[in-house]
């Protein structure tokens, strides 16, 4: 297959890697020329380095290496069956990109986004064809994360979401079919384990340290929240938080933090700008949390409390099926457990109970229940 993709940034060159190792012919187009050179000669020394570890073979880098070429110009995507696009996070960018392409690609290609919160409805609208654009979010880093989803529009032909599903599966990946609701399935789920996290630390009722160390202690999680925004970006996690907050009408379950805002604004953005929630500077000290089990018991019950509701409201409002939403959390972010086999398990009443204090200690709609919760057990 010919595979075009759009954006030589970590995620472009990525999903590269993953069509190209997949036996894939790769064109990789950025409107920085000089950044594909950088992503190539960067994934050369990755795939050295796989190399080292006899995660691969030295035929198979040259294979990999010998099935991308660099685009100059869109033009370049003629002979392409499917166009990914992963670039910034802005609708107007991506759809000025979209109704270029048109007119260079034929009937038949398939052109997707690997965006991660906007509408794909609204992206696709544009088209010419809309009927032939879809969804395809992959994980970061891509080579490595196993999930995908797959997001068909209201104007996506019907047959193409299993199409793309399969081709997935064939690149050895897990694939997921979703909604196309902001956010899809992971990033709206996952909102509150960053939301509640932030909203506690602008509290004063716990520091960053705590928080993190509360949820890998008790919940297990690989990475805390506050590590977990400054590895993927402080100011792409406000992004995401910020599109999936005015996509649901401004709904307070969603509201962004004014905390992740500042830091945004001070380029504090985390591991890729050196600071962020904690200092990656040559040197520098990694502060320890102050242990407090009473504490750490508090901070676990209400972040995992949020996260199930927000699992049980995908449910209940049929974003995916039960199976895909929690395979979604697991193999998409690395949770240690599916949340609605993770809400059977400490009881669903004891959630309810946790979210109805919160709600009348704040009296805020950010709290709501989903009306499916009180009904489980």
């Amino acid at each position: 297959m010919n595979v075009g993709i759009i954006g030589a940034g970590t995620m472009g060159i990525g999903i590269a890697q993953v069509a190209a190792t997949n036996g894939c012919k790769v064109w990789v187009y950025d409107a920085n020329a000089k950044q594909v050179e950088t992503a190539t000669v960067g994934l050369e020394k990755t795939l050295t380095k796989l190399v080292d570890k006899q995660k691969i073979s030295g035929e198979k880098m040259t294979e990999i290496l010998a099935n991308i070429s660099i685009a100059t110009e869109l033009k370049d995507f003629k002979d392409c069956e499917l166009i990914i696009e992963a670039i910034i996070e802005n609708k107007e960018i991506k759809t000025k990109v979209f109704t270029e392409l048109e007119n260079y690609v034929s009937e038949s290609c398939i052109i997707s986004s690997n965006t991660s919160s906007i509408s794909i409805t609204s992206l696709g609208a544009e088209l010419k064809k809309p009927e032939r654009f879809i969804g395809i979010h992959f994980f970061n880093p891509a080579p490595l994360m196993p999930l995908v989803e797959v997001i068909p529009s209201l104007l996506t032909e019907n047959t193409l979401a299993e199409k793309i599903y399969n081709l997935m599966k064939e690149w050895g990946k897990m694939p997921v079919i979703a909604k196309d609701i902001p956010g899809f399935i992971v990033n709206r789920i996952a909102r509150p384990y960053y939301g509640e996290g932030l909203r506690i630390v602008e509290e004063n009722i716990a520091t960053p340290e705590q928080v993190d160390e509360a949820m890998k202690t008790l919940g297990n999680f690989k990475m805390g929240p506050f590590e977990l925004m400054d590895l993927i970006g402080v100011d792409v996690n406000f992004a995401v938080t910020t599109t999936v907050y005015k996509d649901y009408f401004y709904d307070p379950k969603y509201k962004p933090s004014l905390l992740q805002q500042r830091m945004s604004e001070a380029k504090l953005h985390g591991r890729k700008t050196g600071k962020g929630f904690y200092d990656y500077s040559e040197g520098a000290e990694k502060p320890v949390a102050q242990k407090d089990d009473a504490l750490y018991q508090q901070i676990f019950l209400r972040i995992i409390s949020m996260l199930i509701n927000e699992a049980v409201e995908a449910k209940r409002l049929g974003v995916a099926n039960d199976e895909d939403i929690e395979l979604a959390m697991q193999k998409g972010v690395n949770y240690p457990k599916g949340l609605l086999s993770w809400g059977k398990e400490i009881g669903y009443a004891k959630i309810s109970e946790t979210l109805q204090n919160l709600y009348e200690e704040y009296q805020e709609e950010r709290y709501r229940q989903s009306p499916l919760l009180r009904k489980m057990n």
